[in-house]
């Protein structure tokens, strides 16, 4: 890479290299953060982007995931989907005013009064991983109180399918080119237009007194790919955790307790590279890293103190409870009904058109017992009236013989 090509770079907003492995992509890969427009009022466009979209896939098949293990977990599905649909709204509202929070100098007007428009721009980007989960804690636990779910099992498919809604999501932010770390030589490493030069870029990032300058030192700048790291690192954790809890389950609860201790470890390792951290105002400290050490401490402390109680006390699991057994056998009777009433419906249905069946063939037998009887009725009528003239004719004959 030289010189004229970074500067050449620059130049380009929409490619992204990849320098020491460019027999791969030797022009570089283009993209588009954009995943298609459409028609919108006033001959505008709308504009719908690889991240939001990334987002609402990796959440609609970790609902997809969660309701069809729920049974397992001893949980019905209608009452649950209550809690998650809550969750998702959650965690939204929380991912958002979490990244509002440590950046709130970019949300003020000039005034110093919050600009409310662009917090609710979130299209325009913002949305923060751990206020996504505080948020879908909050807003699910109350809904899961009020229509009374059993929280830990609950929280044992939200961890799942968080593993799953994040190892999908991360890909968003390779579209938008964001959450890169530090520079690397690996062949991995990434580099951009706007991983160079954005606000948060590589250049500004090792040369903040000299960003208008570009020279050789920017010819090694290939970036971490942070978010391709956590992105793996979530499907791992789903499927270790995926399969662990099928047969290795020891109490409610411990599903999230191990999704907190496995994000936090990888998040607080990657948080490391990266050079658009959120940090605590006022200190050095990255606030993700804070958080994620903190998850740790608390996940093996926890896991720790249930252990031990359950391997002195025993367990049992919500699903072997005669409430979780009641709750699903008035979930099967309900359906159970529901089947019948469609399967009554349908009786009715079929028996009303076997009897229209019916009507129809005995109508169709009589028109045809009917058309001989009217052939046999109209010969004896013919009949009759052949012997009458025949009887005439004979009396007639009579009278002219006697005159003879």
């Amino acid at each position: 890479m030289t010189v004229d090509f970074i500067r050449e770079l620059l130049e380009t907003e929409d490619i992204i290299y990849f320098p020491f492995c460019d027999w791969l992509f030797p022009n570089g890969l283009k993209i588009n953060n954009v995943l298609f427009s459409i028609p919108w009022f006033n001959d505008t466009t709308l504009d719908i982007y690889w991240y939001g979209f990334l987002i609402a896939l990796g959440m609609l098949l970790a609902v997809i995931y969660a309701s069809r293990r729920m049974r397992k977990f001893g949980l019905d599905s209608d009452r649950s989907i209550d809690v998650i649909l809550a969750g998702l709204v959650g965690a939204i509202i929380g991912a958002r005013a979490y990244y509002v929070i440590f950046r709130l100098g970019n949300y003020l007007t000039d005034e110093g009064g919050l600009d409310i428009g662009a917090v609710l721009r979130i299209r325009d980007g913002g949305l923060a991983v751990y206020g996504g989960v505080i948020g879908a804690l909050i807003f699910g636990g109350i809904t899961a109180m009020i229509r009374k779910v059993k929280l830990t099992p609950m929280l044992d498919l939200m961890g799942l399918g968080l593993l799953i809604g994040q190892s999908i999501g991360r890909w968003g932010n390779f579209f938008n080119q964001e959450a890169f770390g530090t520079k690397t030589s690996l062949p991995w490493g990434m580099i951009s237009n706007k991983i160079l030069s954005g606000p948060n870029g590589l250049y500004f990032y090792y040369y903040p007194e000299n960003v208008s300058v570009i020279s050789n030192r920017a010819t090694d700048m290939a970036a971490h790919p942070c978010f391709l790291y956590e992105s793996l690192w979530c499907l791992i954790g789903f499927l270790v955790l995926h399969f662990y809890s099928k047969k290795f389950r020891k109490f409610d609860g411990e599903i999230f307790l191990l999704y907190i201790g496995w994000y936090g470890a990888g998040r607080f390792w990657i948080e490391g590279l990266r050079t658009d951290s959120l940090f605590i105002p006022g200190t050095p400290l990255k606030v993700s890293q804070v958080v994620a050490g903190t998850c740790v401490i608390f996940s093996i402390v926890l896991l720790t103190i249930k252990y031990i109680l359950v391997k002195k006390n025993g367990n049992t699991f919500y699903y072997e409870t005669e409430e979780s057994k009641e709750l699903l056998r008035l979930k099967d009777e309900k359906l159970q009904g529901e089947r019948n009433r469609r399967g009554k419906h349908a009786d009715a249905e079929v028996s009303e058109h076997i009897l229209a069946e019916d009507s129809e063939s005995l109508e169709a037998d009589e028109l045809s017992v009917a058309e001989p009887g009217e052939i046999s009725g109209a010969a004896e009528e013919a009949q009759s009236e052949t012997s009458e003239i025949f009887e005439s004719e004979k009396e007639e004959g009579k009278t002219d013989g006697g005159a003879d």
